[in-house]
């Protein structure tokens, strides 16, 4: 893990972390998923089966987890562990509740009128990763905003382990989540399932939830046939603090972030130099005895980042430039550094509010843009899972006080049939 003091250095390692899965590799995986996409478009439920046998070790048969299954999950799980559900359910959904977006109409002054209505999708598919950890959290975060929206059947995709079983928890999950139907199948033939339809699967309208790079890639290539949330990237936090921040803590939240994955990134900002040198101190102590030492080393070494900034402003500018996914901010005048704040996908402000805070029950959804793109994209919500339609009614008197406008505006265009089909109408 690097310590950068000066601006310049730390604009380029940024934009080096920032860019960390643009790679020739990606050629060849796209490669590997087109032929996987195109198996699963004409053969189906036994090209799933194929490469879920390759990939991961088992026949997926049955395919789907049975209503039984699901039950026994719930009641089967610690009671504890239920409630703690329960609490994260109740608070994400009250604030999924408040998205709704909602429909208008306006009336003109002429007797025409414009609306905006907003429906549902009628079916949506959420994917949800095994593999390294299990992820109860991130099956309520995208099936409660897909129920709060309205949406009539949630098909959830997730691999089984080499003996066709998934984590009970997330079977719990999506239990108390209300999903219609769950499959045992991960990977770009699960999404490709998803996004084609087959015998057992039915072809949904939209597609949420975070997966490796070739889940990533596939939802990229069916991207247009069925609508998708956004491309994840590799997980990551920025830290912005000062000398008033513990150095404990800090290094605590920079590895909760590192123990997702190799590709994690953990980035800290300080006004600081003795919090820099501390902090360092602190993530290789602890990491030592981490029961995922070897993954959070990866991270660590070639994602982690600490730099000495100058003041307040060099944190904010380096931070917007970065866009993070996550962005924490632990100093004497948090609410100061916020208002300079323009790119991040959540904000999590004070030393009570780690990460973990909104990762499973603080309420906004964990589903955020990554590698950047918080400068143009939110997190996932109510309307990921609804798309608007206009309405607009012209009578006689409001299209003739407006025809001429409409003329002209389409000879301005070259567009002849444009204004004669308005022109037409009073000829007579």
């Amino acid at each position: 893990m690097k310590i950068i003091n000066n601006k310049k250095d730390a604009i380029e390692e940024l934009k080096r972390i920032s860019t960390r899965t643009n790679s020739e590799k990606n050629k060849k995986i796209n490669a590997i998923v087109e032929e996987i996409l195109q198996e699963v478009k004409f053969f189906g439920d036994k090209a799933v089966e194929k490469y879920t046998k390759k990939f991961d070790g088992f026949k997926p048969d049955p395919m789907q987890v049975s209503d039984y299954e699901l039950k026994d999950a719930w009641d089967k799980i610690d009671n504890d562990l239920k409630r703690s559900l329960e609490v994260a359910h109740k608070r994400i959904k009250k604030f999924h509740e408040k998205e709704i977006p909602l429909s208008f109409t306006i009336k003109g002054e002429h007797g025409d009128t414009v609306q905006r209505k907003w429906r549902p999708v009628k079916t949506a598919g959420i994917y949800i990763p095994g593999g390294r950890a299990a992820y109860p959290s991130t099956v309520l975060m995208n099936a409660i905003p897909a129920r709060v929206a309205g949406v009539e059947e949630i098909i959830m995709v997730s691999p089984g382990n080499t003996e066709g079983k998934i984590n009970k928890t997330v079977l719990a999950a999506a239990y108390l989540s209300g999903i219609n139907k769950v499959f045992r199948i991960g990977g770009a033939q699960a999404i490709g399932a998803l996004a084609f339809g087959t015998n057992q699967i039915d072809k949904v309208n939209v597609i949420t939830g975070p997966g490796n790079i070739y889940v990533t890639t596939a939802k990229k290539l069916i991207y247009g046939s069925t609508g998708i949330d956004s491309l994840a990237g590799p997980s990551e936090i920025l830290i912005i603090s000062d000398e008033t921040a513990l150095s404990t803590h800090i290094a605590s939240d920079l590895l909760a972030q590192a123990e997702h994955d190799p590709l994690a990134s953990s980035i800290l900002l300080t006004t600081s130099k003795k919090q820099a040198k501390e902090v360092l101190e602190e993530i290789y102590k602890k990491i030592e005895d981490h029961p995922r030492k070897e993954i959070c080393m990866q991270s660590i070494k070639n994602w982690g980042l600490i730099v000495i900034c100058e003041n307040y402003e060099s944190c904010i500018e380096l931070s917007n430039n970065f866009a993070p996914e996550h962005l924490e901010i632990i100093a004497l005048d948090s609410e100061e550094i916020l208002r300079g704040i323009e790119n991040a996908g959540a904000i999590f402000l004070g030393k009570w509010t780690p990460e973990a805070v909104g990762d499973y029950l603080a309420g906004p959804n964990h589903t955020l843009p990554t590698s950047g793109n918080s400068r143009f994209s939110g997190s996932l919500g109510v309307e990921t899972f609804m798309k608007n339609t206009s309405i607009i009614e012209f009578n006689e008197k409001s299209l003739k006080i407006n025809s001429l406008d409409i003329i002209n505006l389409a000879k301005s265009e070259g567009l002849h049939s444009h204004a004669k089909s308005v022109q037409i109408r009073f000829e007579d």
